[in-house]
């Protein structure tokens, strides 16, 4: 376990460190161009690139020590970050400040490929729980890696925007530089006593092809249920793309700006709270229970927390979703590690990061057009705001909040029937099996 906190603090200052670079590149390329269009694309970027590269990320942590593979994702990373600041210095001084300046796509590229090579941690540390911690604590464990996962949450904002109103991009690339080498040269140093790869019979026969996508679908059918979960949170991920959509714009309808980042980072904490109580108290001996437990309430909360206009029912609500958030998504893992063979597990969650990752973005880009165009209006002056509007309210914020109320609706009943159908109990059979 002494190995593992190690690993969890070596994880947590390399996210911090590269979530802090993708933050403090969205906000200086905003206020050098001030162009929406610009940062939509960082963040499309970020996504695209995430989902497509969890398919290999996941073959190299299972053809390679576990070790290794996150010391060269602090190298890549670091070798992105120098040639990105070898850019920013290069620059002609009128050269970063326009959208269609070849020198600052040049620049949001090699950020962005800098931070996406950090996403490999994300895919080898739950591996590293398989191989370190004890299977009746693996549960308690990954409740630290939520946490790891809240705290960098919480603060990479902070960082960001400190770290660019005092210095711009030279200072966030500076620092972001400085702290991979000290994750590299700490990493280097840790002891981790972990057995070469074993290829399984798929590599044998295949030896040159590293991604293996039809093995691990194979993995997965093999085990009952197991593609209904990952289903599921796909499910749950394409319905949160409302959240990613409209919750700063409803927040914003609601307060001033400064207040609603204040109250964002109260929320937040909740997130660390939760990683805090599930590493003493686990997630019991039926995780797959927590976590439609854990879904019947969110949604339910969902379906309420903007039912009327009001900043206590909506901060109320926010606690409750974001501290519910790391026990579904430990119990998700847990189930993996204890189901999915290890040699396996590293392209297992590497394709659930890609087809869940992949929900989000896609209903955040429908939901917004929708939501503008059809139920605004119908909230604002249509039949919605004659029908209902004397109650729960009319105007474009009350259009935002009927989007809340219908997605958790949504969820809820989506969360029911999953909780009734045969491929729970399936997958609950097959988690309940001895090692």
């Amino acid at each position: 376990m002494r190995v593992f906190h190690h690993l969890l603090a070596n994880n947590l200052v390399a996210n911090i460190t590269n979530f802090t670079v993708w933050f403090a590149l969205t906000f200086w390329v905003y206020l050098e161009t001030r162009s929406v269009f610009a940062t939509g694309v960082i963040a499309g970027l970020y996504l695209v690139l995430t989902a497509g590269l969890a398919f290999w990320f996941g073959s190299l942590v299972d053809h390679h020590r576990k070790k290794r593979v996150m010391l060269g994702s602090s190298l890549v990373s670091l070798t992105f970050y120098v040639l990105s600041f070898a850019v920013l210095r290069a620059a002609p001084p009128d050269g970063l400040s326009g959208v269609a300046s070849p020198w600052l796509w040049l620049l949001i590229g090699l950020v962005m490929l800098g931070v996406i090579a950090g996403n490999v941690r994300a895919i080898a540390l739950p591996t590293l729980v398989t191989l370190l911690v004890p299977e009746d604590a693996r549960d308690k464990a990954n409740g630290l890696v939520g946490m790891v996962t809240g705290i960098g949450f919480l603060t990479t904002s902070v960082i960001s925007g400190f770290l660019v109103a005092w210095g711009g991009m030279t200072a966030a690339l500076s620092v972001s530089m400085a702290l991979t080498v000290l994750v590299f040269l700490h990493l280097r140093f840790t002891p981790l006593d972990e057995p070469e790869p074993h290829p399984t019979s798929d590599d044998q026969r295949a030896p040159k092809r590293k991604v293996d996508l039809r093995g691990t679908i194979a993995v997965i059918a093999g085990v009952p249920g197991l593609f209904a979960l990952i289903f599921f949170a796909t499910f749950n991920n394409l319905l949160g793309g409302v959240f990613m959509a409209l919750m700063d714009p409803y927040g914003l309808s609601l307060m001033k700006v400064q207040h609603w980042g204040m109250l964002w980072g109260f929320v937040s904490m909740s997130f660390i709270v939760s990683g805090v109580v599930i590493a003493r108290t686990g997630l019991g001996s039926r995780p797959l229970r927590t976590l439609m437990v854990a879904n019947l309430i969110a949604w339910s909360v969902a379906c309420v927390f903007t039912i009327q206009p009001s900043i206590l029912l909506m901060t109320a609500g926010l606690v409750v979703w974001m501290f519910l958030g790391p026990f579904a998504e430990a119990a998700e893992q847990t189930t993996l590690q204890k189901v999915v063979p290890y040699e396996r597990q590293g392209r297992v969650f590497g394709f659930a990061q890609s087809v869940e990752q992949a929900a989000s973005p896609l209903t955040a880009f429908l939901i917004g057009p929708l939501t503008q165009f059809i139920v605004i209006p119908f909230m604002t002056d249509g039949w919605g705001a004659q029908a209902i509007g004397g109650w729960f309210g009319t105007g474009p914020a009350r259009g935002m909040a009927l989007v809340f109320t219908v997605a958790g609706l949504v969820g809820l009943i989506a969360t029911v029937i999953a909780f009734n159908s045969p491929q729970y109990r399936r997958l609950s059979a097959a988690y309940a099996k001895p090692s």
